[in-house]
């Protein structure tokens, strides 16, 4: 059987032993050889020269880059930015590790981590404190579209036609306007604005048709902005959400979501030289109004509205929207969408179903013009439904649309 005695055994060579900085104690096994006699072993152990506290930081902090974190890649805490602060405070060594809101469920075992390493190269003889602070991670700025206005510089009139309440017929006038216009000499496009219900396509005849887009490559050689063409026909350039998604997909955006798409689909198509750019905008007053606005040369606005006062309520906001300073753009006149209707059989009735004059009465209270009045026809709503507006055919509705082409681009100058 063994048993081990410690002694501790202090010599005088002193000289000898600062030379090789050993402490000297003997470790005797003691063995039993016979009744009454022991075998004595003596050996010598050096003991590790005690390392003095590190004086700067930067040797704090190479001894912290042993600390790898687990779920990083195996990153070091230094390169990942954790240590907050690493200092020697006279024989103590402070480090503070910082930690996101949300708790890392490694947090302890990198504290520990931590404290070993240090023990490992600076001894037991360093007092070591290793704090932890919450620190919240910077939120990523996100990349801007950084569109410019190259592509509307050589537009003339960039006008937006809204309403402020749905279902009063406001795109079946945007289009129809484009195409009277153009019918009437004009270099037109429409940008179809009501990205969450875009009808444009439908009541065009382009669905399923997909626009070209380009790579532009700047002077230097470098990727430039996407370029995209718009589809023409009816002697209008038409742009609008619906030629990227199918007819049945409903677009479930934020409003930042649909501002960008917006921006894209005025300012980085390629419209060339027009003397008006419509902007079928959707209805209310949110996001996209704004955008709008403050983001794209819009030169002003017009009104569509029926004569019902449910829909005059809305489309007054819809006004007063425009009108407000934080806006500021002119409204060029309003359009008394459904104003009577009219049977074919008896052309010279008219029957005012949602009410008479409700559109003449708003645009005067404002002191607006009034643009034009367009009666409930049923030939409106085919023209609309087969891809083939009214404004391509001089007589019946068509006249109506020539008409208030007419008056706006004398409204504009």
């Amino acid at each position: 059987m063994y048993f081990f005695i410690a002694l501790h055994i202090f010599t005088n060579l002193r000289a000898s032993r600062e030379k090789s900085k050993f402490i000297c104690y003997s470790e005797a096994k003691v063995k039993p050889r016979e009744a009454g006699t022991y075998e004595f072993f003596l050996s010598l152990r050096p003991q590790k020269p005690q390392r003095l506290p590190p004086n700067n930081t930067m040797e704090i902090l190479d001894i912290l880059k042993e600390v790898e974190h687990p779920a990083k890649g195996d990153r070091n805490i230094v390169e990942l930015g954790m240590v907050d602060q690493a200092r020697m405070d006279g024989n103590k060594v402070v480090v503070v590790l910082a930690f996101p809101k949300h708790r890392d469920p490694l947090a302890e075992y990198l504290i520990g981590s931590c404290k070993a390493a240090l023990i490992r190269h600076l001894g037991k003889g360093v007092e070591i404190l290793v704090e932890t602070i919450v620190k919240e991670e910077p939120k990523p700025k996100k990349a801007g579209l950084n569109l410019g206005t190259e592509e509307v510089e050589n537009i003339r009139h960039i006008i937006g036609v809204a309403s402020g309440k749905g279902g009063v017929g406001k795109s079946t006038v945007a289009v129809n306007l484009a195409v009277a216009l153009a019918r009437l000499g004009y270099k037109v496009g429409l940008a179809d604005a009501d990205v969450y219900g875009p009808s444009v396509p439908k009541m065009t005849q382009t669905e399923g048709a997909s626009p070209e887009a380009w790579q532009e490559l700047k002077e230097n050689g470098e990727e430039g902005k996407e370029i995209i063409l718009p589809i023409e026909k009816y002697g209008v350039k038409w742009m609008s959400i619906g030629y990227f998604a199918p007819p049945e997909q409903a677009l479930i955006w934020r409003g930042p979501m649909a501002c960008n798409a917006l921006k894209q689909m005025i300012l980085q198509v390629r419209w060339g030289e027009l003397d008006f750019l419509l902007i079928d905008m959707p209805p209310g007053t949110g996001d996209i109004h704004l955008s709008l606005a403050h983001d794209i040369p819009m030169q002003g606005a017009i009104i569509v509205s029926t004569p019902q006062d449910i829909a005059l309520a809305d489309v007054e906001k819809g006004v007063n929207m425009f009108l407000n300073e934080s806006i500021n753009k002119p409204v060029y006149g309003l359009v008394e969408n459904m104003a009577w209707f009219t049977p074919a059989e008896l052309p010279d009735h008219k029957y005012y179903i949602f009410g008479k004059d409700g559109g003449k009465k708003m645009a005067e209270k404002y002191g607006l013009p009034l643009l034009g009045q367009i009666p409930l026809i049923q030939s409106i709503r085919e023209g609309a439904d087969q891809g083939e507006p009214a404004a391509l055919s001089d007589e019946g509705a068509g006249a109506y649309y020539l008409d208030l082409a007419r008056t706006l681009a004398g409204q504009v100058g």
